[in-house]
C-alpha cells in the first residue's frame, strides 16, 4: 500500500455564487452533483476497510453494511474519496434523507446493526487518491477521474460512481433539478489540479434563498459575552415552531445585540430572564443548549440554502431587521419548495 497517512484530510471546496464557466479556470472544469451526506475517505488494504470522516474521525463501526459492500466493489488496495448517503422513498420517488443518515451515528452496537438493516447507506465515489501502490495525490484530477472510472466497472449497489459533465449549462440545470432529490448543489473541479488534503481547491455552488423569520430567543456566546446565535421560528397553523438559528456575528455586534434585544427578554415574577432549552441530539454531547427566551415581536430576514423537514438544513445568515413585517405573517408558506426529482435518475 502507499505511504499516505490515514485518516486523510479530504480536499475541500470554497463557495462561489454561481456555476462558473469552464474558461475561467486554466485546464477546464468538470462538474458533479454535490451530495448531502457524510464525506468519507475509504481506505482498503486487503480484508481491512476503514472509513474516515472529514474531521478524521473513524466512521467504520457505524456502517457495517458498507464495509462488506466496499470489499466487493473496490480493488484490494486503494484510497477513495466520496460521500455516504441514505436513500429513502419508493421506487421512482427516491431522495436523500439527511435525518435518517444522522441517526446512523449511535453508540450502541445493537442499534447500529438494526439501523444498518432498516436504513442501509450507500457510498458515492468521486475521487481516487491511491490505486494499489500508486499515490495519486500529485496527479491531475483528469487522470484521477479516468482511473476511478476504470475501477468503477466493478461497482455494484450500494457503491456508486458520481456522474460528471463538462457542459456548464447541464451543470446549471443540475443545480435546479437535483435539489428535488435532496442534493446540496453542484461542485466544479479543476481538471488540472492535484489532490490537496485540507485545501479549498474545488468550487461549490449552493442555493441562495431568503426568508422572514421570528426571533424566539438567543444563545449566549461561548465566550460568555454577547449573543452567540439567534433562535428562529415560523408560524404553522398559528403555532410558532423553531426552525433553526442564525449566527456568525462579530464581537462588537454580539455585544450590541444584547442591548438591542433587552426590551424583548421574557422575565419571571422576580425580574429574572426566563431560559429554555432546545432539543438535545447525539451531536450536542455536553454542549449548552439553553437560550434566553424573547417575546416573539421581532422579525429578521435571513439567507439560507435549503430545508431539511421543517428546519433550516444549515445555520442561516442574518441579512437585516424587518420592522415592517408582522411576526404572525412569517409562515412556512413563504418558503420555496423544490420540485421533486427521483434520486435514481441522479445515480443512473
Amino acid at each position: 500500500m502507499t505511504d499516505l497517512p490515514f485518516p486523510l484530510q479530504p480536499m475541500l471546496a470554497k463557495a462561489v455564487s454561481e456555476v462558473p464557466a469552464p474558461d475561467t479556470v486554466t485546464g477546464g472544469l468538470l462538474y458533479e452533483p454535490k451530495w448531502d451526506g457524510f464525506r468519507a475517505i475509504i481506505h482498503r488494504d486487503g480484508d481491512t476497510v476503514d472509513i474516515g470522516s472529514r474531521g478524521s474521525k473513524m466512521l467504520t463501526r457505524y456502517f457495517p453494511e458498507l464495509v462488506e459492500a466496499l470489499k466487493v466493489s473496490l480493488p484490494e488496495r486503494c484510497v477513495v474519496d466520496g460521500e455516504i448517503v441514505v436513500r429513502t422513498g419508493s421506487p421512482g420517488n427516491e431522495r436523500l434523507d439527511w435525518e435518517a443518515l444522522s441517526q446512523r451515528i449511535h453508540p450502541a452496537e445493537s442499534r447500529v446493526r438494526l439501523l444498518a438493516e432498516e436504513t442501509p447507506a450507500s457510498f458515492i465515489a468521486f475521487d481516487l487518491v491511491a490505486d494499489g501502490s500508486e499515490n495519486l495525490l500529485d496527479s491531475p484530477f483528469s487522470e484521477r477521474r479516468a482511473a476511478l472510472e476504470r475501477i468503477a466497472g466493478e461497482f455494484t449497489a450500494p457503491v456508486h460512481l458520481s456522474q460528471t459533465t463538462d457542459d456548464v449549462e447541464l451543470a446549471r440545470r443540475w443545480l435546479v433539478e437535483f435539489e428535488g432529490a435532496g442534493l446540496d448543489g453542484v461542485v466544479a473541479k479543476p481538471l488540472a489540479a492535484g489532490y490537496e488534503p485540507g485545501k479549498r481547491r474545488m468550487l461549490k455552488i449552493k442555493h441562495h434563498r431568503s426568508a422572514d423569520v421570528v426571533v424566539l430567543g438567543y444563545r449566549v456566546h461561548t465566550s460568555g459575552a454577547g449573543v452567540g446565535s439567534l433562535l428562529l421560528g415560523l408560524y404553522d397553523d398559528g403555532e410558532l415552531r423553531n426552525v433553526g438559528g442564525a449566527s456568525a456575528f462579530t464581537n462588537k455586534r454580539r455585544l450590541e445585540l444584547v442591548e438591542e434585544l433587552e426590551p424583548d427578554v421574557v422575565r419571571d415574577a422576580d425580574g429574572d430572564a426566563v431560559r429554555g432549552e432546545t432539543d438535545r441530539s447525539r451531536f450536542s454531547g455536553s454542549k449548552d443548549v439553553s437560550f434566553v427566551r424573547l417575546h416573539p415581536r421581532r422579525v429578521i430576514e435571513v439567507r439560507y440554502d435549503q430545508m431539511e423537514g421543517s428546519r433550516f438544513r444549515h445555520t442561516a445568515q442574518f441579512s437585516r431587521w424587518r420592522p415592517d413585517r408582522d411576526p404572525e405573517s412569517c409562515t412556512f408558506e413563504q418558503l420555496e419548495v423544490p420540485v421533486a426529482y427521483d434520486l435514481s435518475e441522479v445515480l443512473a
